[in-house]
């Protein structure tokens, strides 16, 4: 009779998971952690007890303004980004351009979408600021000045004219390749049919491009929504949007509740990730089609 037993199995990481490794170790310390921390905080008192006074108190004082004006430029920013980005795209793919403008355009979008924080700030200070480029050619050479006709850079219509500057280029990244899943064959279909060119788009493209189109406004708002640096360095404490409010918290300047930042960035948190699950959700819905 064997008694021979065969050697205890070690458990192996296979070398392919080494590559992902310093990613895991990033998201780990540096999202997943923070975030815990976050949520946490925002249900705790100054002494660790458990509250919901924090969430309440998230009605009060200038709090609920600061939500108000960033879901507006959220969704200002966000349906402008969606329109404009989205000419651009067709242009691009359908509307016949040379196919030497899609490379450079696709490079300058994935440059600029990540274009953000005080060097942003500062091309639109020194363009479309008090004293910038633009501002002063407009007043000293064609008598137009920008503050008599309501224009100011630190303001609603301001910050989001900054945002579009990262969120136009987003939006052609990712309509892209779903302009380029409609077939060729759907077009000569509704043709044949008898259908002209604003029917096939209104009742064949559109609908199909539709939950990629609201997936990627949900992206975008949440893209806005979360942008902090930009917010910071363009208009200071003149703008009171969440980003900013959680920031003076951070330093101490106006809160004295440090477990109040915590619920305000954990609000934030709610309303990004809400829009990015709309975001992945209908994505998932629209690539069935264009497989």
């Amino acid at each position: 009779m064997n008694n021979d037993t065969p050697p205890a199995r070690r458990l192996r990481l296979p070398l392919r998971w080494l590559g992902i490794a310093p990613f895991l170790l990033f998201v780990t310390l540096f999202l997943i952690l923070p975030t815990m921390n976050i949520v946490i905080g925002a249900f705790r008192t100054a002494d660790g007890a458990f509250t919901l006074q924090n969430i309440m108190d998230l009605g009060t004082g200038s709090i609920p303004a600061a939500y108000w004006i960033s879901i507006r430029i959220s969704v200002a920013s966000a349906l402008l980004g969606c329109l404009v980005g989205f000419a651009m795209a067709a242009a691009m793919v359908l509307g016949g351009l040379p196919k030497w403008v899609r490379s450079p355009l696709l490079t300058f979008s994935g440059v600029a979408s990540n274009f953000a924080g005080v060097p942003l700030a500062f091309a639109f200070l020194a363009t479309l600021g008090p004293l910038g480029m633009v501002t002063v050619f407009l007043r000293t050479q064609l008598g137009i000045d920008l503050r008599t006709l309501g224009f100011n850079l630190l303001s609603f219509w301001g910050l989001t004219l900054t945002y579009l500057f990262f969120q136009i280029p987003l939006m052609i990244l990712i309509i892209t390749p779903a302009l380029d899943g409609l077939k060729k064959e759907w077009k000569e279909a509704a043709s044949i049919l008898g259908a002209s060119g604003p029917q096939y788009w209104r009742m064949v493209a559109l609908p199909i491009l539709f939950p990629a189109l609201l997936g990627t406004f949900a992206l975008l708002f949440a893209n806005a929504f979360g942008a902090v640096a930009t917010a910071i360095a363009l208009t200071g404490s003149s703008l009171s949007i969440v980003p900013i409010l959680l920031f003076a918290q951070i330093r101490g300047d106006v809160l004295g509740n440090p477990n109040l930042g915590y619920a305000l960035a954990f609000g934030m948190i709610v309303v990004t990730g809400i829009a990015n699950g709309v975001y992945i959700w209908l994505r998932a819905r629209s690539e069935r089609w264009l497989k």
